[in-house]
C-alpha cells in the first residue's frame, strides 16, 4: 500500500529543507526522541519510506515503489508507505522526528543523518550509487564562450556569478573545483533548484552546479548547458540508504529482506534493457519533467569535453573503498562547514548486511552499472 505526494504537497508539509530547522524547532540535541517499537522478528511491519524521485542516483526507490520487490521477503502483511523527498534533508528531519523508517538520500544528507545519534541513531546500511555526473555538474547560461574542453570552461567562472544549493553535494563539488583550479567567483549565492532555474532563464546566473535530472532538464530546456563534471576532475558523488539504529537492532529481519529487495532493484536499474521502464517510473513519480530529460538524467550520452562518461552511475551496493572514501571526504566538506561537529563516526556505515547477501547469491561488487546510451535508444515521443 503506497501513497505518493506531489511536490507541491510536500512544500507545504515538508520538514524543512535544512537539518537545522527539525533541529532548531523539533528535538534538540541532547533528548533524544522516543524509540519506535517495530515488532517482533517475523511479525508484519509498517514502514514509511522517503526517497528521491528527483534525485536520480537514488532511483532504486523508484524502482523499488513500482516493482515492489520488497513483498517478495517481507513478511506478509506488511505495510509500506513511500513519501517523495525533495531533497535529503527533508527525509533525514523525517527520520530524526521518527516520521520516517528507511531512507534513500544523497551522500550529505546520509552522512549528516548519522551524527545526530543524541536524537536519533541513524546509520548507513548500503550505497545506492556512485558516480561522477549525478550530483556534480557545471552548468554555465546559454550565451557563455563555447569552450574547447572542461578545464577552459572551469577557469571561466572565475570572477562570475554562481549558484548551488549550499550544503549538498553540489556544493561541496564546487568548492573543491574553486580550490584545485585557485579560481574565486565574484558571487557565490545559496539558491534553491527552483530559484537557479528561474535565474537562468532571466540571464541573471553565469553559472550553477546542479544535480540530476534537474541537469539533463536545464539542458534539454536549453535554459543551461553542461560543461564541466566530477569526471573532468575526478570528484565523485553518491547516494546512500539510511535506517535507524533502532530498525536494526528490533528487526534484522525486516532489514535483510528489504536490502535483498535492494539488490534487485539495482539489478534491474543496471540493465539497459529496462531503460524506458525506469524513466516511464520517473514520470509517474515526479512533476515537471518530461520522459526524455528522466531517461537522459540516467541513460544520456553527453560530450567527453563536457565531463561526459560512458557509465553514468556505478552500483556497488556494498560499502567498496571508493565508497568509504566519499564519505571521508565528504564528512571532512561537512565539518569544516560546521554542518556536523565532529569527524564521520567509525561505525557510521554499518556493511554487514549487503555483505553476507552478495556472498549467498555468489555476487561480487560493483552489481551493475547504468550506462550512457546513445540517443537512438530512447524510442519515446
Amino acid at each position: 500500500m503506497a501513497s505518493h505526494k506531489t511536490a507541491a504537497s510536500l512544500r507545504k508539509g515538508a520538514f524543512g529543507l535544512a537539518l537545522g530547522g527539525f533541529l532548531a524547532c523539533g528535538a534538540q540535541p541532547g533528548l533524544s526522541v522516543e524509540v519506535k517499537d517495530y515488532g517482533k522478528p517475523g511479525t508484519p511491519v509498517e514502514l514509511i519510506v522517503g526517497y528521491q524521485p528527483y534525485y536520480t542516483e537514488s532511483w532504486s526507490g523508484v524502482i523499488m515503489r513500482n516493482k515492489k520487490f520488497y513483498e517478495k521477503y517481507l513478511p506478509k502483511g506488511s505495510k509500506i508507505d513511500f513519501q517523495v523527498g525533495l531533497q535529503g534533508a527533508i527525509i533525514v528531519n523525517g527520520m530524526l522526528a521518527g516520521k520516517v523508517d528507511l531512507g534513500y538520500v544523497g551522500d550529505m544528507p546520509g552522512i549528516v543523518s548519522t551524527s545526530h545519534s543524541e536524537v536519533r541513531d541513524i546509520r548507513l546500511v548500503s550505497v545506492l550509487g556512485l558516480g561522477y555526473d549525478q550530483c556534480n555538474a557545471f552548468l554555465v547560461r546559454n550565451d557563455a564562450p563555447q569552450f574547447k574542453s572542461s578545464d577552459e570552461a572551469i577557469a571561466w567562472l572565475n570572477g562570475k556569478t554562481v549558484a548551488v544549493p549550499k550544503g549538498s553535494c553540489t556544493d561541496r563539488f564546487a568548492q573543491a573545483v574553486f580550490k584545485r583550479f585557485k579560481i574565486a567567483p565574484s558571487e557565490y549565492l545559496n539558491q534553491s533548484i527552483e530559484v537557479i532555474t528561474s535565474g537562468f532563464r532571466a540571464n541573471k546566473l553565469d553559472a550553477a552546479v546542479m544535480w540530476e535530472p534537474t541537469t539533463s532538464r536545464l539542458v534539454l530546456d536549453k535554459l543551461a548547458r553542461k560543461v564541466a563534471t566530477g569526471a573532468s576532475v575526478n570528484e565523485n558523488d553518491g547516494g546512500f540508504m539510511v535506517m535507524p539504529k533502532a530498525l536494526i537492532d528490533q528487526r534484522p529481519d525486516i532489514v535483510n529482506g528489504w536490502l535483498e529487495a535492494e539488490l534487485d532493484a539495482q539489478l534491474f536499474f543496471a540493465d539497459e534493457k529496462n531503460a524506458m521502464a525506469v524513466s516511464a517510473m520517473a514520470v509517474e513519480q515526479t512533476t515537471g519533467f518530461s520522459q526524455k530529460a528522466l531517461w537522459y538524467s540516467a541513460y544520456g550520452t553527453y560530450p567527453k569535453s563536457e565531463g561526459g562518461t560512458t557509465s553514468r552511475i556505478v552500483l556497488p551496493y556494498t560499502f567498496t573503498p571508493e565508497a568509504k572514501d566519499l564519505i571521508g571526504k565528504a564528512g571532512k566538506f561537512l565539518l569544516e562547514i560546521k554542518s556536523i561537529k565532529a569527524d564521520v563516526r567509525p561505525d557510521a556505515a554499518m556493511p554487514g548486511f549487503t555483505e553476507e547477501i552478495l556472498k549467498k547469491r555468489n555476487l561480487k561488487t560493483p552489481v551493475g552499472e547504468v550506462k550512457a546510451l546513445p540517443d537512438s535508444a530512447y524510442t519515446g515521443s
